[in-house]
């Protein structure tokens, strides 16, 4: 009996969505978000069914996937953390930031 390779049919990378990084095929949905949801926010695998309309196959898929690329995605979760909060630091206050500055007396 030989054995055959199982196609991960529920993941798509493309370069032209979400930056390149792993998704359920079909949307826009990030693995990485999963992963967050589940892991960091304690939402259950179903309740990510239910509330994003996902087939329970392509979320179990991503997190398969999650926990098979884990340092992977993780190192671009944080460097896009660390570029976002290098943009907040290097960005001007915007008007609404300011006037709310300015209303609670800052």
């Amino acid at each position: 009996m030989s054995i055959s390779q199982v196609s991960t049919e529920h993941i798509a990378i493309d370069p032209d969505y979400c930056c390149g990084k792993p998704r359920i095929a079909g949307t826009r949905m990030p693995v990485a978000t999963i992963a967050q949801m589940y892991l960091e926010m304690g939402e259950s695998l179903e309740a990510i069914v239910s509330e994003y309309n996902l087939s329970q196959a392509a979320v179990y898929a991503a997190m398969a996937y999650y926990y098979d690329h884990r340092e992977e995605i993780d190192r671009h979760t944080a460097e896009s953390e660390a570029l976002v909060q290098q943009m907040r630091r290097n960005s001007p206050p915007s008007p609404l930031a300011s006037r709310l500055r300015a209303i609670q007396g800052e």
